[in-house]
């Protein structure tokens, strides 16, 4: 199996860059080969503009889904744009290493998500979701948050955990993937292990790491989380009658077992 990590914090020595690191070391020692997409480090400009564009199908006007569309069929797309979706097109499990920042994934993976997706190339009208373009492909995220587990429930003062991530799930599903259960570290305090007077935390800390370690040792058996798909939609694009709306509202089969409370 080939995996391609795409990685998103900017300090290299916090918690978000040791579940990177530890992850990429487990999955090689089990044979797998990993690619690692450094956002930060690599210096991905996450905002889509008309300067990205060296050949524009209208220059008087920046249209961006036009534009991804034109150069996605020249074979002039952005330079850094073309070398994600090469990484995408190699793996066969992705998997997004991130903390939660204001309620959602940070702004660079956010601009990830809106420039490398293109428009006529990654997606059309009729190729999405199950019929998507990445059908056979696993992605899998790993969140890391600031409060702790139980302030994320329905109505917590965190926010419920299921609708923070259903956009970035429902990305990944619109594009053809087949979504796993997310993996997830809360109260995660801190920008590294520089915790010199509390034991207690890093042991925690380092629970959440070996959970995910053991968690990926079986990833390729995992069963992915139920979406929608085209045959569960009528014609205006809603549930049809039959189709149960849980299917359609939650993406996650169930609430997994609390892990220890850990501590982005």
């Amino acid at each position: 199996m080939h995996v391609l990590i795409v990685y998103t914090h900017p300090e290299p020595n916090s918690f978000n860059g040791a579940m990177k690191t530890a992850a990429a070391k487990h999955l090689r020692t089990l044979g797998h080969t990993v690619e690692i997409s450094d956002l930060y480090a690599e210096g991905f400009d996450p905002a889509e503009k008309a300067a990205h564009y060296i050949d524009r199908v209208n220059p008087a006007l920046f249209t961006p889904l036009a534009e991804q569309r034109h150069a996605g069929r020249n074979g002039t797309l952005p330079d850094d744009v073309q070398r994600e979706i090469d990484r995408i097109e190699r793996a066969d499990l992705v998997l997004f290493q991130f903390p939660l920042w204001w309620h959602a994934q940070p702004a660079i993976l956010k601009g990830w998500f809106d420039r490398v997706f293109v428009s006529g190339k990654l997606y059309t009208s009729s190729m999405r979701y199950d019929r998507g373009i990445f059908r056979g492909k696993r992605a899998v995220l790993s969140v890391t948050t600031g409060a702790p587990e139980a302030a994320f429930g329905p109505g917590g003062r965190g926010g419920d955990i299921e609708l923070l991530l259903w956009p970035i799930q429902y990305s990944l599903h619109y594009v053809g993937f087949s979504v796993l259960e997310p993996f997830l570290s809360f109260s995660v305090a801190g920008h590294g292990y520089s915790y010199e007077d509390d034991r207690e935390k890093i042991e925690r800390l380092e629970g959440y790491q070996d959970a995910w370690i053991a968690r990926l040792s079986g990833i390729q058996d995992e069963t992915p989380l139920a979406f929608p798909g085209w045959a569960d939609w009528d014609d205006a694009g809603r549930l049809k009658p039959e189709r149960t709306p849980e299917t359609a509202l939650r993406f996650r089969k169930h609430k997994p077992a609390a892990i220890d409370a850990l501590n982005c």
